[in-house]
């Protein structure tokens, strides 16, 4: 039995033109998919609409092509049909037979249209990703009244590749920040004298603020990018689909062992940071201050309280929630094709990220608040 072609549009950016190649079966139960790509994309150049190969359509497919043709078109980016055979355009002009003889004039995309295209975008990502924390909670409840289904292989599985796998860049990426901070402080305390007070300089401020938050963005950056990347991919390869045939709830396979398994290995990796980017302003101070090793632990144990490196490590399963969270629901929101997995990465990476920093703003008003 001859298999069914699935239906695609893949988006190829050139110089002065972005090139919409669509594919396989037009027919109305396919085109779901197809709705949300053309859903989410906003265009920036003209349009090609190329659909040399569609194998078949139907009137569904010839209306949810005229629907986006138009859309795209009346929000200033003209769109060229290519590619059409006879049986198509028969097909189209039975449907239209007068095209543009109700065709609405083109909308200037205004300042105010465009921010408020934008800010009706950013609201439903805003409730698409809270009806995502809600179902996911609910398989998290489940989950505990019967602990034997948690995945505890896959657990430990990314603890190792998540955690153990990011210790060299994150060692390098603390030792540089102690490295820095050391040199900017060295060169402003020593005009007044105060040399020794690097030592606290560095303690406080790695421990309790840049050492969870740097270790947050290479997380971020190299994790929570592959979260997505590996979801994606077993979406478009219809794994997903498989899963929930076969009876297994995805978030409960595919979200909480990566969510937990990054809360369980934050805190730590954050302690490792706090140990090398302390490291590195220790050289520092050696080189530039003449403060030996000794004189700096000796002066770090009195002037570091432990509330400061509690607070920083207090950080980390909070950052390591955001950062998984972000991750996955970017990778159940890739489409059927391999240019979206690249651009819902980017998205997860500068989520994220955001999402850090904002999380560590508010810890910082509340500890302020609370004289922390």
């Amino acid at each position: 039995m001859q298999k069914t072609p699935l239906p695609s549009c893949e988006l190829h950016t050139a110089n002065d033109h972005i090139r919409i190649v669509c594919s396989g079966e037009w027919q109305l139960h396919t085109l779901r998919p197809l709705a949300e790509i053309l859903e989410n994309f906003t265009p920036t150049l003209p349009l090609h609409w190329d659909i040399t190969a569609i194998t078949t359509i139907d009137s569904a497919g010839i209306a949810l092509l005229q629907l986006y043709y138009r859309e795209f078109e009346a929000l200033g980016f003209p769109s060229k049909l290519i590619g059409a055979n006879d049986e198509q355009l028969r097909l189209y002009h039975l449907l239209y037979p007068h095209p543009h003889a109700d065709e609405i004039p083109p909308i200037r995309p205004t300042f105010l249209f465009r921010l408020g295209v934008e800010s009706i975008k950013s609201l439903r990502e805003t409730l698409n990703f809270f009806s995502f924390l809600g179902e996911a909670f609910m398989v998290l409840l489940h989950s505990l009244r019967k602990p034997w289904l948690i995945r505890y292989r896959s657990i430990s599985s990314h603890i190792i590749t998540s955690g153990a796998d990011a210790l060299p860049i994150i060692a390098l990426s603390a030792f540089l920040i102690g490295v820095v901070i050391a040199y900017q402080s060295v060169e402003q305390l020593q005009k007044f004298g105060a040399d020794i007070l690097i030592v606290d300089m560095i303690g406080i401020s790695l421990t309790r603020e840049l050492a969870p938050l740097i270790t947050a963005i290479v997380i971020a950056g190299r994790s929570g990018s592959a979260f997505t990347a590996q979801i994606g991919a077993m979406k478009m390869t219809q794994e997903i689909d498989a899963m929930k045939t076969m009876g297994f709830h995805p978030y409960l396979f595919l979200v909480w062992p990566r969510v937990i398994a990054l809360m369980i290995i934050m805190p730590l990796l954050i302690f490792f940071a706090d140990l090398v980017g302390i490291f590195g302003g220790m050289v520092v101070a050696n080189a530039q201050a003449h403060l030996s090793y000794s004189e700096f632990i000796h002066r770090l144990q009195g002037s570091l309280p432990m509330k400061h490196f509690v607070i920083g490590i207090v950080k980390g399963p909070f950052f390591a929630m955001l950062i998984a969270l972000v991750g996955t629901y970017r990778g159940f929101q890739v489409s059927s094709n391999t240019e979206s997995i690249g651009q819902y990465t980017t998205k997860s990476v500068v989520n994220s990220i955001f999402l850090v920093i904002a999380c560590d703003a508010i810890f910082s008003i509340l500890l302020t608040e609370l004289q922390l």
